[in-house]
């Protein structure tokens, strides 16, 4: 996906003064990673601390769908004092098992290779993109079709060889969101539970029915509210402005990143 998945949350948050930033992350619409160098959370939790910089947002409510929530987590834990909150959407906190990597390695390899992709986006639109509505699809499944299918393979190599951070969630405690789409296989209801009850200022679990990875793209009108509460409820300390900054997640099926 791209930071435009984060298109229709614009107009509600500004018209909530709240301003919207968003991030192409490595490998991800027109950010690329230098002659398939590889990368890891880390790397992207400091590249979004090189934007705030660059912006000068001293503090933010970082959020992130799939790989954006591993970003998320680390740079809670890297630089807490930047963050006013978290918003963790359809990701986990966990590393690959050992039925997950093999499942991303059969997949990015016919990703990546010459095999037709009709059967490879009918299986990744429902699940990555989620909701019921076909329409909502065909702006991501074209990209798909048109772009260079490998260019993800870095990406994936990051979302397979991630590390827990499941022992480390006490150390954050900015106010958290956890939420999740119904239709995600990958961000289990056990494992968003597990990452809200590791987490000090988390209230649970948030799961919007009929949602995938795209919640964003497709049930802006359910998220919005969420993220403005977040907002809200980060924003009762002393402030900077107030931004969410989004890190993208992987073009893969149910990647929870």
């Amino acid at each position: 996906m791209d930071e435009s998945m984060f298109e229709p949350m614009r107009e509600p948050l500004a018209a909530a003064g709240i301003n919207l930033v968003t991030i192409d992350a490595r490998c991800h619409g027109r950010t690329q990673s230098p002659d398939g160098e590889p990368f890891t959370y880390w790397d992207m939790a400091a590249d979004t601390l090189s934007v705030l910089d660059e912006l000068g947002i001293g503090k933010a409510v970082i959020g992130g769908i799939g790989q954006g929530g591993y970003i998320a987590l680390r740079l809670a834990l890297l630089a807490p004092e930047r963050v006013r909150g978290l918003a963790l959407i359809d990701t986990d906190a966990g590393a690959c098992t050992e039925h997950e990597f093999d499942f991303y390695h059969t997949f990015f390899e016919r990703w990546g290779s010459t095999e037709p992709m009709a059967p490879l986006v009918a299986e990744l639109a429902p699940v990555l993109i989620g909701g019921n509505d076909p329409r909502l699809w065909r702006a991501w499944t074209s990209r798909w079709y048109s772009g260079d299918r490998r260019a993800v393979l870095p990406a994936a190599r990051c979302l397979m060889e991630r590390r827990s951070l499941l022992h480390r969630l006490c150390e954050i405690g900015a106010p958290a969101l956890v939420i999740r789409g119904s239709q995600d296989g990958s961000s289990s209801a056990q494992k968003n539970a597990a990452m809200a009850a590791g987490l000090i200022n988390a209230d649970g679990v948030v799961t919007i029915p009929g949602a995938g990875q795209g919640a964003a793209w497709t049930h802006p009108e359910v998220l919005a509210p969420l993220l403005i509460r977040l907002v809200r409820r980060a924003s009762a300390r002393p402030a900077n402005p107030i931004a969410a900054a989004s890190a993208l997640p992987l073009v893969a099926p149910r990647v929870r990143a």
